[in-house]
């Protein structure tokens, strides 16, 4: 008789499970260093793309799997990048975070905001050296940390400060007194001698130096075109909507009201525009205005403006942390970020 056949159900012999590839196999695989492969995966813009194809074809042929927890407990890291803002709530810094954002994302890298402490400068290496222990590195937009950086430097903090020009940290900014003589001297060239001003603390508890740059090049420019300082053509606007149309109403109450006002930001030019369609003013027959930032908005409704890259200024300080951590120093301690006049309909001659 034939031998009997084993049961269509038996189970066939038990195989030992495959050990899951670890980043250390990538590594060997494809003969570069560990760090090597973490920055390949992660799409860092220093690594060869040969050399990033021959890691993404190594861990496939191990089918490597990265475990983001493991990686991180072993390098002793958090991949966590840390932004610390004096306030959140205005465009400017909601842009850089943006910039930041689209870098970080890419790179698989986690993003911690905080404002909090950032008030008053005395205070800004306690508050760093907390919010040290838990990112990797720091970006600081607007917090003007100024000699606190030397002590940062020696502290071992990899940090990136985002619209101040300082020597220890890297850093970028634009040239906000050049910012300020360009809008200033746009409203001269075309005429006019009353030209007022809206500016003003973002609030009366942050120390910001904007203020004084935009204010120096707006005094130099007037200074340049032989006209006097008038204090009753300077208002504060609080670098908001309402604050602009408040600050507009009061230049425009003076006995001798301004032809042209340079607002120091997009946001308060706007408030200024709603302040001259309540007086029933007409722009820029009536009113030339200027402002400073470019804000999406400035295009759509023709305001003239000094336009700086505030996103590309966060996604550059997002890849030069990324790679001060990664072991790679800057070319340049201080990356200076270009700036233009737009002149678009809210500027004319003076029609008086």
């Amino acid at each position: 008789m034939p031998s009997e056949q084993p049961p269509a159900s038996q189970e066939p012999a038990s195989q030992e499970p495959t050990a899951q590839a670890t980043i250390v196999d990538v590594a060997l695989r494809a003969g570069v260093s560990v760090a090597t492969v973490s920055r390949a995966l992660r799409n860092y813009p220093n690594v060869a793309s040969a050399t990033r194809d021959r890691v993404l074809q190594a861990a496939g042929e191990l089918s490597y799997v990265a475990d983001t927890n493991a990686s991180r407990l072993a390098s002793g890291r958090s991949n966590t990048i840390g932004v610390l803002a004096p306030i959140l709530t205005s465009w400017y810094t909601g842009e850089v975070i943006a910039g930041v954002e689209e870098v970080l994302r890419d790179a698989e890298l986690d993003l911690l905001i905080s404002t909090r402490g950032l008030v008053d400068r005395r205070d800004a290496f306690e508050v760093a050296s907390a919010f040290r222990q838990r990112v990797d590195g720091m970006i600081l937009v607007d917090a003007y940390f100024h000699d606190e950086g030397a002590r940062m430097n020696r502290a071992g903090i990899p940090t990136v400060v985002v619209g101040e020009h300082m020597a220890a940290v890297p850093s970028l900014s634009i040239d906000d007194r050049l910012g300020g003589e360009m809008a200033t001297r746009h409203l001269l060239e075309l005429g006019h001698r009353r030209v007022g001003l809206i500016g003003g603390l973002i609030t009366p508890d942050v120390v910001s130096a904007v203020l004084d740059r935009r204010l120096a090049g707006f005094h130099a420019a007037l200074a340049a075109g032989r006209l006097r300082r008038d204090r009753s053509l300077i208002a504060e606007g609080n670098f908001t909507i309402e604050g602009g149309r408040r600050a507009a109403r009061q230049l425009l109450a003076n006995d001798n009201p301004p032809t042209a006002i340079f607002c120091l930001s997009d946001e308060m030019a706007f408030g200024a525009i709603q302040a001259a369609r309540e007086l029933g003013l007409s722009i820029p027959r009536d009113l030339s205005l200027i402002g400073f930032d470019d804000h999406p908005v400035a295009e759509a409704i023709g305001l003239s403006t000094i336009r700086q890259p505030v996103r590309d200024m966060g996604r550059v300080a997002a890849r030069l942390v990324a790679d001060i951590i990664d072991g790679h120093e800057p070319v340049s301690r201080h990356l200076p970020q270009a700036i233009a006049l737009v002149a678009r309909s809210s500027t004319a001659a003076p029609s008086r």
